[in-house]
């Protein structure tokens, strides 16, 4: 699959072939991407389908065939890159809810660097999405998921650390999308 990857339908197609059996995980990914349409009104109207195809993708690197580092944004992104799918695509993977911050307790920091970051409306709007769905497809506020986030993974943990990290970052971009959405 080279092509379509930054259409929603292309992007649905291909997360649907790789995480149904994750089971929550493919709850919380069908929640992120309708979250992410509710949300496109916060990007410019040709950004609307590649927010749309990002969401879909960006937990595909948790699927067991894609694992290689066993840090899904940067497995996702590679997976993505050698299906052809278009650069900005792969690094709003990549890049997703504050990817940096977990990468540098991976010891991952020089591997994600390799996708640049672009800081943008469609990002805000990505983690907006991803921030604000509960790991079973709960409609959460900001607050309640990076609580359950917390919760859910053991302190000292590299996810515990990361995502305590960066909850500031995280949290200015979902205030920027509640702003540009109204």
């Amino acid at each position: 699959m080279t092509s379509g990857l930054d259409t929603p339908q292309g992007a649905a197609e291909l997360a649907e072939s790789l995480l149904p059996p994750l089971g929550n995980r493919w709850l919380h990914t069908q929640a992120v991407a309708a979250r992410a349409s509710e949300a496109s009104a916060a990007v410019s109207a040709e950004d609307r389908d590649l927010l749309i195809a990002a969401a879909w993708l960006h937990d595909i690197g948790y699927a067991p065939e894609l694992r290689d580092t066993g840090f899904h944004p940067l497995d996702g992104a590679r997976y993505l890159e050698t299906q052809g799918a278009p650069s900005r695509l792969v690094r709003l993977v990549a890049h997703h809810s504050g990817a940096v911050y977990e990468a540098e307790q991976r010891g991952l920091t020089k591997e994600l660097a390799v996708y640049e970051r672009e800081d943008s409306a469609v990002l805000d709007a990505l983690i907006y999405a991803d921030m604000t769905t509960g790991p079973a497809g709960q409609s959460f506020d900001f607050d309640h998921r990076i609580d359950e986030i917390l919760k859910r993974y053991e302190p000292g943990s590299e996810v515990h650390n990361a995502i305590s990290k960066a909850r500031p970052y995280l949290g200015e971009a979902v205030q920027r999308v509640q702003t540009r959405l109204g």
